[in-house]
């Protein structure tokens, strides 16, 4: 028959047909193997994206050499990445964690960063101050704290607290040792009464008890001071500045003791020195010790706090210890005539030395000779101190139980704030077990299988699992060694980031793993998923390596961090895993169960019968039959094949098995089964994509607007734990004060003498800065360029006074002129040249400060030495930190030499402000706004300035946070546009991948809204984390789609039918290794970090496995392969040609059965013949052979055609794949024709040998026809198509002759293309023979 004549197969119509009839090769033809594909487009059989398909079948190529290698030395490379992770793993040992907030998120090589570098270089510290502070609330929060008996508890609180003592390096510290207290000026000789005024000026402590009598008890001294002559010991309470001056002034007079009273007494005047606290008002009138100086002395009314406390409160020296109001007091309400009338909290703030003050404070002591003291020591100091200051105070509450009960107080210090921040830095490690507990039990339970343990894969799973922990562990050893800090976000995200992205890949590899059981099947494992897995995690790691570039810190480590991690697991998954399921293979061959296996014996399992499946692949004539003429019927064989179904299992364990075989295979639930069955369709229909969307849309639009309601701030009381007192504190302060201090810094470059003026107006524009305190005046406290022109102004007049008096002349001085008028003679003649430095003649035409409030800007320098020396109480309290530090000259009466030593130029000062009612970010942003913009504009002034302070090293990341997350957004999605693009070579599908992350990024943005979650530094890395994690959920839907063969929705079919199990799983394991956040003590991880992560984690799930798809299903791409005999598949791949080299004495294998050749005899002639199980099951199966040689040539043909099954129907539930046999033909072939040669060597050498001699009546038959009937499967609402395909399995017959001369000759071959569809249920059998 003519070969054109036959029936062919038509293209089948409709969109949808029957999986059941392909097999991934078929159907998936680029993702099984892209050379098939290029094959198919080189024959004109297809079309498509051929760069796309040849880029993919060089990566498959190189993945599956890799796995080949990979499991012939599978121990070895087992060992050696062993040895490898385990190294990097040592490099956690030098990891370095950066504990403080500010680190996070300052910006690198940006403007703050450049002035705390400044700042740092200049004056060698970045903080300007450190504070003890101390709260009191009522219990009742509307009751008011303006009574006595609340000040008087908050008194005995302090008492108690500034009294706590730390013992270190064999040294006891007290307060006294690290305040900051006024510095007391020097004086020559009588070196005691220098001493007594040391130990009388007391610690800086800002506190409203300064308006009353009581507040002189916190100032000591520990121990009195004696005066000789003077009856009582000094202290604070008793103490009358101005009475004791004049008593010690008066008695050394009488004993002819010469002293300079006078520096003294201008000393006390210039502060405002009087009498102390002795005329200040007593809480308790009746109290003993209540002076009789006391305005309220022995009063039976309770004095009015409010009144007295309006206006704020004037500590010993009144002129430079001015307490606002709003410093001391919180919470207050006043009266019509502004005076307080309530109040809800009471402020003190104890003012401490900074470390490196400390340090050189105590440099020269004897005290810490023996210590080695270093400015880390002076650290350690004062953190345990502060330390010991609130552990006083807990206790005392504890005690007092008169003060608990109606008294909250609350206590709190940079060193607690630095504790509790240190502390959630560093990874619970509580936490990282649980998470990795119950990912392994995860994978445990969803791998196992219990009804066939040879074939689960619990065991290689968990392996997986800890194989991830490990390699995460690794990656982050490798950022350690390279020197890159941690910081919380780093410590509490990458580790469970990376579990959860690297457990995806697990369950790829082990669900392509499940699909057969060759013994090379590493190589094909990573041939399939390897590129799927290398493009989804190199997207991924590199959005994250392009937000590298982002100059935030927290940003910046996050995503490096996470690209290595990536990197790591993506390796370990291509080389260690591998590995370790090629170990596991060979405890699968051998036929042990997966738990134990050591422990059990050998599972021996039943034989499979020719209608069982085994995963998703058809084995078709699995068993095959030597026909002769008494060959039993079809019915029999049916009848036999039945019952050695139905026979138990050997291993006493294992259930009975289904006639099906199903049960048998496959786990009763499988995620890939209900995603093509159910969920799919399901996803389908008309009515639920119409939901989808319009739920997706309108989810989308309101998440826009919540966006627009985000608000920025990482609140610092987010950042300690709920209940604990710090947390208390911070709301407190944060309600009832809202205070911080900040400095306006002034740079070096500039000419200080001569632009005076610029320098007071840059001051004076504070003023118009809201937030900023006042003073009485409603003006600014004054700064240190106007302290020393008052003190200079001061000595300008005494001057003027001593000309007029003639005690001063042009060359001199009288011995009756006073100390002040001499130092003024010495300031006028100084001329401010080092070679000329002094001119009597200025004493006329020389001005200290001129009329216009200018200092003489020659001598400034020489000035500023007197000033810093001899006034040293205002130059302290004008915290100006004047930088290179002012010389020193001490001025002595009767020291003739006119010459001061000039300072050097100052390239750092600072003025001092305080900020009140910041209660919410929003406040605090405008506030830093309003100042940049004052900064910027004298700055164009030519006056180099900089703001200092918490608000701008703790929210200055706010002016920029935003622009910087948009910039590295748009840098990661740029990235991953580009390489999804590279490796799917489709911009259309890059574009929707892009598409949905955005999408999801703007509904991420409006569930932080309804959560409360305001933007900072860890949202923003947990954006970029959501992008990561988008992009590996899309990338892979993605490469399902575009692989598979079909229209759009058969395509997406097939997509979710690969990927939902791996991509549930992931998110599922990812889910529980974030839940294990919850459990830390810190509000601020819960709410940042697991309620944000969960965020994402839905986001992306809803958006990934239900609006993506249907996405795809609409608008989605063209497919990688087009083929064009068949809409929905490939036609059949041609096998390579082979023959045999004579043309007699060997026979052509066309369908592989393989029967035994060498005993052929009668008595073999109903031997069934198994398939041995190291011929690959899984091997697609040559239906129709094509293009042969023609010499080849067809003698005759014979056509049957039954219209009966002679084969059971498959069952519908599992596919039936056509290409199982495909390799194995080739093999079997090879193995045959070796056969055959034995043979015709062994006829040579044997004539009567029984494979010459047999009779001529038996035929070898190769397995009958097998007919599968297509059983549609539910997918929607389609109807089945109208044709049914049979596919026809050709029955090849080799008859063998002899001859008289002994001598066998192959008289037949076979070149046969049988294609049939027909229509209705007729079936009809094509067997050609020749």
């Amino acid at each position: 028959m003519d070969r054109d004549s036959l029936p062919r197969v038509p293209d089948t119509h409709g969109d949808v047909v029957d999986e059941k009839l392909f097999s991934d090769l078929y159907i998936r033809t680029s993702w099984v193997d892209a050379q098939v594909a290029l094959d198919q487009i080189d024959k004109g059989k297809a079309r498509g994206n051929r760069t796309a398909i040849y880029l993919r079948s060089v990566f498959q190529s190189h993945l599956e050499q890799l796995g080949s290698s990979v499991q012939k030395h599978a121990g070895k490379v087992l060992f050696v990445a062993i040895l490898v992770l385990s190294t990097f793993c040592v490099g956690l040992k030098s990891a370095q964690i950066h504990s403080k907030v500010h680190q996070l998120w300052i910006q690198e090589g940006g403007r703050l960063e450049s002035e705390l570098a400044y700042t740092q270089k200049t004056i060698g510290e970045d903080e300007s101050s450190t504070h003890q502070l101390l709260i009191q609330t009522a219990h009742d929060p509307n009751a008011s704290v303006l009574h006595p008996q609340a000040l008087q508890s908050h008194l005995e609180v302090l008492m108690k607290a500034t009294a706590v003592k730390v013992h270190m390096y064999d040294t006891e510290w007290g307060l006294r040792d690290m305040c900051n207290s006024p510095t007391t000026p020097s004086f020559e000789g009588h070196y005691y009464i220098e001493q007594i005024l040391k130990h009388l000026i007391p610690c800086s402590i800002i506190t409203p008890l300064d308006c009353f009598w009581e507040g002189s008890q916190l100032l000591g001294p520990e121990t009195p001071v004696y005066i000789p002559g003077l009856n009582q010991r000094l202290m604070w309470s008793t103490l009358n500045p101005s009475e004791v001056m004049q008593f010690m002034k008066q008695q050394m007079s009488d004993q002819k003791i010469s002293f300079d009273f006078d520096t003294v007494e201008q000393y006390m005047k210039r502060a405002a020195i009087s009498s102390g606290y002795m005329e200040k008002p007593c809480l308790n009138p009746l109290h003993p010790s209540c002076p009789d100086t006391a305005p309220n002395k022995n009063s039976p009314t309770p004095p009015d706090v409010g009144a007295i406390l309006s206006g704020g409160c004037y500590g010993y020296a009144a002129k430079y210890m001015h307490w606002p109001e709003q410093l001391i007091v919180g919470g207050a309400q006043r009266n019509r005539s502004g005076h307080l009338r309530k109040a809800k909290a009471l402020q003190t703030v104890v003012q401490l030395m900074t470390e490196k003050e400390m340090y050189d404070q105590w440099q020269e002591n004897y005290k810490v000779h023996h210590i080695g003291w270093t400015q880390q020591k002076a650290a350690e100091v004062l953190n345990a101190w502060q330390r010991n200051f609130s552990r006083e105070v807990e206790q005392l509450l504890r005690k007092q139980s008169r003060i608990a009960t109606n008294y909250d107080i609350y206590v709190f210090s940079s060193a607690s704030l630095d504790d509790i921040l240190a502390k959630f830095s560093h990874p619970s490690a509580v936490s990282i077990v649980i998470g990795v507990a119950a990912t392994v039990i995860y994978a445990f339970c969803t791998l196992l299988r219990w009804r066939d343990p040879v074939r689960g894969q619990s065991s290689v799973g968990v392996a997986g699992v800890l194989l991830m922990c490990f390699s995460t562990a690794a990656g982050l050893g490798l950022c350690a060694l390279l020197g890159i800090v941690f910081n919380a976000a780093s410590t509490q995200v990458v580790p469970f980031l990376a579990l959860g992205l690297g457990v995806d890949h697990i369950f790829m590899l082990t669900a392509a793993y499940a699909e057969s059981n060759r013994k090379e099947q590493t190589k094909l494992i990573l041939k399939k998923v390897g590129p799927s897995i290398l493009f989804s995690a190199c997207s991924t790691a590199g959005s994250f390596f392009a937000a590298v570039f982002i100059p935030v810190p927290a940003l910046k480590v996050f995503c490096l961090q996470a690209a290595i991690v990536m990197c790591f697991n993506l390796a370990a998954a291509l080389l260690v895993f591998p590995a370790m399921i090629s170990l596991d293979l060979r405890r699968r061959t051998a036929g042990r169960a997966d738990i134990f296996c050591c422990c059990f014996p050998v599972w021996k399992e039943q034989p499979r019968s020719p209608s069982l499946t085994m995963n998703n692949n058809n084995i078709r004539g699995s068993r095959h039959v030597k026909n002769c003429n008494n060959m039993r019927s079809s019915g029999q064989l049916q009848q036999q094949q039945q019952q050695q179904q139905q026979q138990p299992a050997q291993n006493p364990l294992l259930e009975p098995r289904a006639v099906g075989g199903v049960a048998s295979s496959l786990p009763s639930f499988s995620l890939a089964n209900f995603a093509f069955k159910y969920y799919t369709p399901f996803l389908m229909r008309s009515w639920v994509k119409f939901l989808a969307v319009m739920g997706f849309l309108c989810a989308l639009i309101f998440s826009l607007y919540e966006a627009t309601a985000l608000q920025d701030g990482l609140d610092i009381i987010d950042l300690v734990p709920k209940h604990s007192n710090e947390h208390k504190f911070l709301d407190a302060q944060s309600r009832l004060f809202g205070f911080y201090s900040m400095y306006a810094v002034t740079q070096g470059n500039f000419e200080y003498p001569t632009q005076q003026q610029l320098l007071c107006d840059y001051h004076e524009a504070f003023v118009r800065v809201p937030h900023v305190i006042k003073n009485d005046n409603g003006g600014l406290p004054d700064f240190w360029l106007i302290l020393f022109r008052d003190w200079l102004t001061n000595l300008q007049r005494i001057l003027d006074d001593a000309v007029a008096d003639r005690t001063l002349t042009t060359e001199g001085w009288h011995p009756n002129a006073s100390s002040d008028a001499i130092l003024a003679y010495k300031l006028i003649v100084q001329t401010g040249h080092v070679d000329n430095p002094v001119d009597k003649n200025l004493v006329v035409t020389n001005r200290l400060v001129s009329s216009e409030g200018i200092i003489n800007p020659k001598a400034f320098y020489n000035y500023l030495s007197a000033w810093a020396t001899n006034d040293v109480f205002a130059y302290g309290a004008s915290q100006g930190k004047l930088y290179p530090e002012p010389r020193q000259y001490y001025h002595a009466p009767t020291e003739y030499d006119l010459k001061i030593p000039k300072s050097l130029p100052l390239v750092y000062a600072q003025m001092p402000f305080y900020l009140h009612g910041l209660t919410d970010t929003s406040e605090i942003k405008t506030l830093i706004g309003h100042i940049r913009d004052l900064s910027v504009k004298y700055e164009g002034y030519g006056l180099p300035n900089y703001p200092s302070g918490i608000p701008f090293i703790f929210w200055e990341q706010y002016m920029t946070l935003r622009s910087s997350l948009a910039l590295i957004l748009v840098c990661a999605l740029l990235a991953a546009l580009v390489l999804v693009s590279l490796l799917l070579l489709s911009v259309w599908a890059a574009v929707l991948v892009i598409i949905t992350v955005l999408a999801s990024l703007v509904q991420i943005f409006g569930a932080m809204t309804l959560l409360g979650i305001k933007l900072s530094a860890i949202p923003a890395v947990i954006l970029i984390l959501g992008v990561g994690m988008m992009l590996c959920f899309n990338v892979h839907i993605s490469l399902g789609f575009m692989t598979s063969v079909g229209n759009r929705q058969r395509r997406i079919h097939l997509a979710m039918q690969l990927s939902l199990g791996p991509l549930v799983h992931g998110m599922l394991t990812s889910g529980m290794a974030v839940f294990m956040l919850s459990t830390s003590p810190f509000e601020f991880v819960i709410r940042h970090f697991c309620w944000l992560l969960l965020v994402v984690l839905c986001v992306g799930a809803g958006n990934s496995l239900v609006v993506f798809p249907i996405l795809l299903s609409m608008l989605g791409p063209e497919a990688e392969l087009v083929p064009l005999e068949h809409p929905d598949r490939i036609s059949t791949p041609s096998p390579v040609p082979m023959r045999s080299s004579k043309r007699s004495n060997k026979s052509f294998i066309v369908n592989g059965s393989r029967g035994s050749s060498r005993n052929s005899g009668s008595n073999n002639c109903h031997k069934a013949h198994h398939y041995h199980k190291d011929i690959n099951i899984n091997d697609p199966s040559l239906t129709t052979i094509t293009e042969e040689p023609q010499s080849w040539k067809s003698s005759n043909s014979s056509i049957q055609m039954p219209n009966d099954w002679s084969a059971p129907p498959t069952p519908t539930h599992h596919h039936n794949h056509l290409n199982n046999h495909y390799m194995n033909n080739i093999n079997y072939q090879h193995r045959e024709r070796e056969r055959e040669r034995e043979r015709e060597w062994e006829r040579e050498r044997d004539p009567t040998h029984p494979s010459s001699s047999s009779s001529s009546n038996c035929s070898y038959a190769g397995p009958p026809p097998s007919y599968h009937k297509l059983s549609q499967p539910s997918l929607g609402s389609y109807p089945p198509p109208e044709l049914q395909s049979i596919v026809v399995q050709p029955e090849v017959t080799v008859e063998t002759t002899h001859s008289d001369s002994n001598t066998t000759k192959v008289t037949a071959t076979a070149n046969i293309k049988v294609e049939l569809v027909t229509p209705g249920r007729a079936v009809r059998s094509y067997n050609f023979t020749s």
